[in-house]
């Protein structure tokens, strides 16, 4: 039997062992043994929460497919009616994440994402370490607002281009030195990106709702609020990055430029601005100015109104309106390309991640039966213990133990499955759960070590011009500093931005 053959055959062996182990696991704990006190509705929950944790982690169905399991296994075990779970996948947040999708989709359509990017290549030196930085800067901002795979997907291309060019003049241990420096930044650069906003990057939004669930009676996080702890994040984390690959694998090649002659004819290549660019691109600005200004934002002693006051019922529209509304002009705003009639017509809805979409509502079903069966409030109680150990140290292990387990699964799944254990926590031992929750949202899209840790890692692991060592190696001190740089940033930025004593 050949390697690969091997390969299979462990392949199959995981798999198998997975699809047994998950309800088999759920029915341990359903069965007629009660752990600690736990009734029967916490056991069955625990239960399904391990299922639901096993098949995720291990990818045994899709992530979509097993997001569904609570609509079969709620009803059959007395969680919640089948209405009431079916209710748990629609909310806002959904319909935030569908609106921002299309507005995304919009720009790639016509390549508005793609003149950006070579626009913002264009903007810095051709010295290496600049080149660097301009690509990563490139990535980070376009995740901001788009998916990060998509990021990654069309700055790869570009940043093979660059190195081609840049093979044919240089050794090839200069060249191969460079070109790992350029695409572990390409990738690191759209994961950094992605925390700025709500929907740069699935877990975000995961957080929103449920944080939400929760904590009800408190104030929903606005796309605002967020981005005033997510952009200063991301732009410590894009310099510390940009340092830690340039200053420690290529130190030595200050010296060195590029020919950027590829850049160059890339951008010409896409001719004039056209109108449905330019249409798109004040669609887009518009939309992040309302989401940004939606409520008010409070700036210490500092309070900026927020456009909703204006409107005879403020409090009845979210970050979901303003999506769907500024979606919506796309499909009646008409191209005046020839083949095309509107700026999005109905194909474009095949493009939706609708697995995506079923993930999060899984992961918001799931919070719901936390609260519903009771397993959040006994989770709590068994860690009351940890109500003398203080915040910032709470924090950090958090931030530790979701860096590390995002990089052996879905960053969305692992988030799905740690905030309503962490908000559990934090209710449990008399801490506002923003304090835990932010953090461990923000730490599970800074997984740097592992090519499956997170799609931008695979995408450009897929270039086969990094090699393993060297992204384990450079991701695991990113890894460290990530913990720690969220850790302080959040202790002391959070109580601020969202007034918490």
């Amino acid at each position: 039997m050949n390697r690969e053959q091997r390969s299979m055959a462990n392949n199959r062996y995981l798999w198998w062992t997975g699809l047994i182990s998950g309800p088999l696991s759920a029915l341990l704990l359903i069965g007629p043994v009660e752990l600690g006190g736990a009734g029967p509705q916490v056991m069955a929950m625990a239960g399904i929460a391990t299922w639901m944790s096993i098949w995720w982690i291990m990818e045994i169905i899709p992530l979509g497919a097993t997001a569904l399991l609570p609509l079969i296994l709620f009803p059959l075990l007395g969680i919640m009616d089948g209405n009431s779970t079916a209710g748990a996948y629609i909310n806002y947040v959904i319909f935030l994440f569908l609106g921002g999708f299309l507005i995304a989709l919009a720009m790639e359509r016509w390549e508005l994402h793609r003149r950006i990017a070579l626009r913002t290549l264009l903007m810095f030196g051709s010295e290496l370490h600049r080149l660097v930085f301009s690509f990563m800067l490139a990535s980070a901002f376009l995740s901001m607002w788009i998916s990060n795979t998509a990021t990654a997907v069309m700055m790869l291309p570009i940043g093979l281009a660059v190195l081609k060019n840049f093979d044919r003049r240089m050794d090839d241990e200069v060249a191969k030195r460079f070109s790992v420096v350029l695409l572990l930044g390409i990738a690191y650069g759209c994961s950094v990106g992605g925390v700025a906003t709500l929907v740069g990057t699935p877990p975000n939004l995961a957080f929103v709702r449920i944080y939400e669930i929760n904590m009800p009676e408190a104030l929903p996080v606005t796309f605002g609020q967020w981005m005033l702890l997510g952009l200063p994040l991301t732009v410590i984390m894009l310099g510390i990055t940009w340092g830690v690959l340039t200053k420690l694998k290529i130190p030595d090649l200050a010296g060195y430029r590029v020919d950027r002659s590829v850049i160059r004819e890339e951008y010409r290549s896409l001719g004039p601005m056209s109108r449905e660019e330019k249409v798109v691109l004040a669609v887009f600005a518009a939309t992040a100015l309302l989401w940004v200004f939606r409520a008010d934002l409070r700036l210490g002693v500092l309070t900026i109104p927020g456009w909703s006051n204006l409107l005879p019922y403020p409090g009845m529209i979210d970050d979901g309106t303003v999506a769907i509304a500024m979606a919506l002009l796309l499909f009646v705003i008409p191209a005046k390309n020839g083949n095309h009639d509107f700026l999005l017509e109905a194909h474009i809805f095949r493009e939706v991640p609708w697995g995506i979409i079923l993930l999060f509502g899984g992961g918001f079903a799931l919070a719901e039966g936390f609260l519903e069966s009771g397993l959040s409030e006994y989770i709590g109680q068994q860690f009351k213990a940890l109500s003398g150990v203080p915040v910032l140290g709470l924090t950090g292990m958090i931030c530790a133990s979701v860096t590390f387990l995002t990089e052996l699964t879905s960053n969305t799944a692992t988030a799905q499955t740690i905030l309503p254990i962490v908000a559990s926590v934090a209710n449990a031992i008399g801490v506002h759960p923003l304090l835990l929750m932010v953090p461990a949202t923000l730490s599970a899209s800074f997984a740097f070590m592992m090519p499956v840790a997170t799609p931008p890692n695979a995408i450009l692991f897929g270039s086969d011009r990094i090699p393993i060592m060297e992204m384990v190696k450079t991701g695991l001190i990113l890894n460290l500093i990530g913990i720690v740089v969220v850790t302080f940033v959040s202790y002391f930025l959070i109580s601020f931005i969202f007034g918490i004593s």
